[in-house]
This record gives C-alpha cells, structure tokens and sequence, in this order.
C-alpha cells in the first residue's frame, strides 16, 4: 500500500489532530504501507487570520496533480477538510480514486464561536465533503451516533492511543512550590477549548495551564492568579502530568481528546463535562468525574485512586490504533470511489475491524 496521507494540519500545530497522524504514518512501515505525506510545507502558505500557528496552504489542482503523478498512490487518506483536503479530494473525483477522510474537528461549532454562521450551514458543507468518501473515520461511539443523526453515512471507528512509556506516574514534582492540590489543563489556547469555565472554578490550591495559542491574553487577564506554562512537550510535558492532582478537561467540542489519555496514563484522574469524549473515554471507568458542575467533578477527582487511572489508559494503544486505521483503509478501498458506484444504499455500512 502506498499511502498519500493529506493534512491540512501539521507542524509547528501541536494538537491532536498532528499527533495522530505522525503516530499512523510512524507505524505504517511495520504494517506494510509506505506513508507518502502531503502537507503545508509542500506548498506556499499565509497564516490564517487570527491563529497564526496554522497555516493556510496555496493549492492549485495542478500542483496536486503533479505531486499524485510523482508519488503514485495506490490508496487515499484526506485527514482534514482545509485547502489541501478539497484539492485532494477534487483530484481523487477527476481520477476516480477511491479515499477516505476522518472527522478530526468540530469545524461548525468552531466557526460559530468566531462568527454569525449557522452551525446547520457549516454541517451540510462537512456532509458533502465527506459524502463522497468511500469511509469517514470517527474516533468514539458517541461521534458516530451524532455524525449519524446528522445524516453523515460510511462510518467507520478508529480510536485513539497514549505513549504510556513517556506518560507514566513519576517520582518528583516538576511544579514544586505551587499550593496543592493542583489541577493542570493543558490544551490549545483558544476560545472553541472553553479554558474561561476552568480558569473561573473556585477551586482550593494552584491552578497550571500548559499551552499556547490565541486566547492565551485574554485568559491570563481572567485568571491572573493562574499559572501559565505555556507550550510543553515530550519529557518536560510528561513531568508536569504527573505532579498534577487532577486534569481538568473544559472542552465541550473535542472530539476525543488525546490529553484525556496523557493524564489517566500519568495516573491523574480527570474532571469533565459529561460530553463526546470525556463520556468515552471516562464514562463508566471510574478514572474521573464527570458532571455538569464543573467543580463538582474537579473536587470528586481528587478522592479517585491513581493507580486506577494508570491502568485504565493501559487499554489504549497506538499499534491497535494504527491497525485500525490501515484495516479501515484497505476496507474502504475496496469497496471503490463512491461517485462512481451511485446505487450503493447512502447508508451502507462498512464492515468494522475485529
């Protein structure tokens, strides 16, 4: 399999969205795949007004074109629904290649944040996009179902995983000095993250944000007593999971949520609201407390038992997460380019890998 894996996220992006795909293209040699990566750093690029981290990539169809004819893919994956995603996708309709997308990002409620668009708008421009997929990827049982009920069809699962030999409970405290309890979030500084319902908790002991981005102004004016770490990763990231008491995770709009798995394999039980992800990933496992009162579930986490969080976050792997991903592929390819196969039932489903 010769993978063209197109993303309109990449680095310097540090999210979930970034991290799932280097994680896929990671293990794509030892599952037999040559990962062929096609992202804004092949093309010219403007900041995107507002949030200059991502970049908005200057696609033509014909410099897509030439790149398909020097990679030569036999399979398709668009991972996000920007420039480089239309124009691959208008590529694999001109060609009549089959592909498969994934729903990463709730695109409507973000735009609706940061202006007057109707959220009934902006789904039926995503329904169309991925319509014409042979499989769209979603990360939980609760996605799908909304997804579902959106009209969206092909669904297929693939989940998600956590490093849990650089995420682990650890010896030391890498934020000596601050009040305890202490209750981290770390997350992109944005206002579609809702960090405002965390940052205005009244909460005993030190709140810790770790992340940038930018509405990180604005929420240090509103918290001022918070303290902001800004960007971490890899080791220095890790330390601060693990000197956390509680990982408090605001987001009403994730997806999934790799943080949720950082903390539970670090051994810090998580607060949440009762909402797509958290009631996936912390639902039913008595990790973390998830509530409407988002105090409520800060406070109830700090009686879980961390052992408990550790091994919860064991069952997520990203080798069972890179299986999944390549079975959905090959699946879904072999079904063939849905524009070109009109009688297929819309809501034909796909078979689900074991």
């Amino acid at each position: 399999m010769r993978l063209l894996l197109a993303t309109d996220a990449w680095h310097p992006q540090v999210n979930g969205v970034v991290r799932s795909i280097e994680r896929m293209a990671e293990a794509a040699v030892g599952l037999g795949v040559e990962p062929l990566m096609l992202t804004p750093a092949d093309f010219a690029s403007l900041p995107m007004p507002g949030y200059s981290e991502i970049r908005l990539s200057l696609v033509t169809r014909h410099r897509v074109l030439s790149r398909w004819k020097a990679l030569a893919p036999t399979h398709v994956h668009i991972a996000t629904e920007g420039p480089i995603g239309h124009a691959v996708r208008a590529a694999c309709l001109s060609l009549g290649h089959a592909f498969t997308t994934s729903y990463h990002t709730r695109f409507p409620e973000y735009l609706a944040a940061r202006a007057p668009v109707p959220e009934a708008w902006s789904y039926a421009w995503l329904r169309r996009f991925h319509a014409a997929a042979s499989g769209t990827m979603v990360s939980t049982p609760s996605l799908e179902r909304e997804l579902t009920g959106r009209g969206f069809t092909r669904l297929m699962r693939w989940t998600r995983g956590v490093d849990t030999e650089l995420f682990r409970p650890r010896d030391g405290d890498a934020l000596p000095g601050l009040p305890r309890p202490i209750f981290l979030s770390v997350g992109r500084l944005a206002v579609e993250k809702n960090l405002a319902a965390f940052l205005s908790l009244d909460l005993p002991g030190s709140k810790v944000v770790v992340g940038d981005g930018p509405d990180r102004a604005r929420l240090q004016a509103l918290a001022p007593e918070a303290h902001f770490l800004g960007a971490l990763t890899g080791e220095a990231l890790a330390k601060v999971y693990a000197s956390a008491d509680a990982f408090v995770f605001p987001s009403l709009t994730d997806t999934f949520g790799i943080v949720l798995l950082e903390a539970l394999a670090s051994g810090v039980p998580v607060a949440a609201f009762p909402v797509t992800g958290p009631l996936d990933v912390i639902g039913g496992t008595r990790a973390g407390a998830l509530d409407s009162d988002l105090r409520a579930a800060a406070l109830a986490a700090l009686a879980i038992q961390r052992d408990r969080c550790r091994a919860e976050a064991l069952r997520y792997t990203w080798a069972e997460s890179a299986r999944q991903f390549y079975d959905n592929i090959a699946q879904a390819h072999a079904l063939g380019p849905m524009h070109r196969t009109a009688r297929r039932p819309s809501g034909a489903a796909l078979p689900r890998p074991g």
